[in-house]
C-alpha cells in the first residue's frame, strides 16, 4: 500500500449553490469542530504517516473554515500525509475566503490555489447563486498569487440565456489576470439539486445542445492561442502547471482519500465515505468505520476504468504501455466499438497512441460506456 497522493474533503460552504450536487453542508459551521475531531480519528487509522508527492484539500469550500480552524486542518493533516519534497499542495478556495485567509495557506505551504470564479458577469453570478462579484475575483487572484505557485481559475459555461459572446468576454477576463491553469466545465443539471426542480417548473431552460458545442470549442481555440496546453478533456494549463493530483485519478493510479464522501483507491480496493457529514461523524466519535460503500475491482474492470480515466487526457494513451500495466489490451477491453469509433472519426491512432480526436472531445461524454462493459 503505498499511494503518492490524498485527498481530504472539507465539506462546509455558506450556501449551496443551485446547481451544485456536491458533498457538502451549508449554514453549519457548529459542526466544524466535530468534523476535525473526526477527520483525525479517520487518518489515525493509517497507524503511520504516509508520505505523498501530491494532497488535494477539496470541497465544499476548505477556505470557509475560520483561520484557527483552517491551521488546525492543515496541522492534522499534515501529520499523516507529510509531503515530499517538490510536492504538489492544492485548496480550492472561494474568492471572497482569501484576504483573511492567505496567511493561513502560506504557512501550510500551499503550492497550489483553485479559484471557483465561475464567470466575471454579475447577472450570471447572480444567475449561479454565487456569493462574489468580478471585483472580488481580482482582488482574490492577488491575493492567491501572493502565497501559491501556481494559481488556477474555475468557470462554468452554458448557463441559462448565456451567449456565446458572453462566454467569450469571461474568456477573456481570465485570460488577463495571466492564470497558470483553467479548467471549464459546461453547467449540467443534477438530480437533487435546486436547478433541477426549477428546470422541470419551467423556470430554467437549457441552452440549445449546439451552442454548448461552440462555447466548448471557444474556450478550446481561445486558450490554446493563448499558449495553453489542452491537456485534459476540461482542464488547460502553463507549462509545467498541469494539476499533478487529478493527473493521479487520469492515470489509474491509487490514491488516499478522507472526509464524508471521499472516495480512496488503494490495492485494486475502492472505498466510499458516508456523503452525510452528521452521519460521518457520527460514525467515527463512536468508534465506527466511516465507509458507506466498498468494492474489490476484478482486474478487467480496473482495466477498463483506467482505460476511460486515461482516455480523457488529450495525449490518450500507449497501447502497448498500458496492455503491460494492466494485463488486457485495448482491442480486448473496446471490442466492436473501439473499430466503430475509429471509423466515425471520434479516436484515432498515430503512431503508438490511441486519443480523441477533435469530435470526439465533443461527445467524449458518450464514448465512455461502451469501454465500461464489453461488447461485441
Amino acid at each position: 500500500m503505498n499511494p503518492r497522493a490524498a485527498y481530504i474533503h472539507v465539506p462546509f460552504c455558506r450556501h449551496r449553490c443551485g446547481y451544485c450536487n456536491f458533498t457538502l453542508v451549508a449554514g453549519r459551521d457548529d459542526l466544524i469542530e466535530s468534523y476535525l475531531e473526526a477527520l483525525a480519528r479517520e487518518l489515525a487509522l493509517l497507524e503511520g504517516p504516509h508520505e505523498v508527492d501530491t494532497l488535494f484539500f477539496g470541497g465544499g469550500t476548505p477556505t470557509h473554515l475560520p483561520a484557527g480552524q483552517l491551521q488546525r486542518l492543515f496541522e492534522i493533516v499534515r501529520r499523516w500525509f507529510p509531503l515530499a519534497t517538490g510536492g504538489e499542495l492544492s485548496i480550492e478556495a472561494n474568492p471572497l475566503d482569501l484576504d483573511e485567509k492567505a496567511s493561513v495557506l502560506s504557512r501550510a505551504g500551499v503550492t497550489r490555489i483553485s479559484l471557483g470564479v465561475q464567470s466575471f458577469n454579475s447577472d450570471k453570478l447572480a444567475l449561479l447563486e454565487r456569493d462574489h462579484q468580478a471585483a472580488d475575483i481580482h482582488l482574490a487572484y492577488q491575493l492567491a498569487r501572493g502565497v501559491a505557485q501556481s494559481v488556477s481559475v474555475d468557470l462554468i459555461f452554458g448557463a441559462p440565456g448565456e451567449t456565446l459572446d458572453d462566454w467569450h468576454r469571461d474568456l477573456e477576463a481570465a485570460l488577463a489576470l495571466a492564470p497558470d491553469h483553467v479548467s471549464t466545465y459546461g453547467l449540467t443539471f443534477e438530480k437533487g439539486t435546486a436547478f433541477w426542480s426549477r428546470l422541470a417548473d419551467g423556470e430554467l431552460a437549457q441552452i440549445p445542445e449546439e451552442t454548448e458545442r461552440q462555447m466548448y470549442e471557444l474556450a478550446i481555440d481561445t486558450l490554446t492561442a493563448a499558449g495553453y496546453e489542452h491537456y485534459e478533456v476540461s482542464n488547460f494549463a502553463r507549462p509545467g502547471h498541469r494539476c499533478r493530483h487529478n493527473e493521479t485519478y487520469w492515470s489509474g493510479e491509487q490514491y488516499f482519500a478522507a472526509g464524508p464522501g471521499a472516495a480512496r483507491f488503494i490495492v485494486g480496493r475502492r472505498e466510499i465515505n458516508h456523503r452525510s457529514t452528521t452521519t460521518y461523524i457520527n460514525r467515527l466519535l463512536a468508534g465506527q468505520s466511516p465507509v458507506a460503500e466498498s468494492e474489490t475491482l476484478e482486474p478487467e474492470d480496473a482495466a477498463r476504468e483506467r482505460l476511460v480515466f486515461s482516455l480523457r487526457r488529450i495525449e490518450g494513451i500507449d497501447p502497448a504501455a498500458f496492455a503491460a500495466q494492466t494485463g488486457y489490451s485495448v482491442d480486448q477491453l473496446g471490442g466492436a466499438a473501439l473499430p466503430r469509433l475509429i471509423e466515425l472519426g471520434f479516436l484515432e491512432q498515430p503512431p503508438g497512441r490511441l486519443r480523441l480526436t477533435r469530435a470526439g472531445l465533443l461527445v467524449s461524454d458518450a464514448i465512455w460506456p461502451r469501454f465500461l462493459r464489453a461488447e461485441n
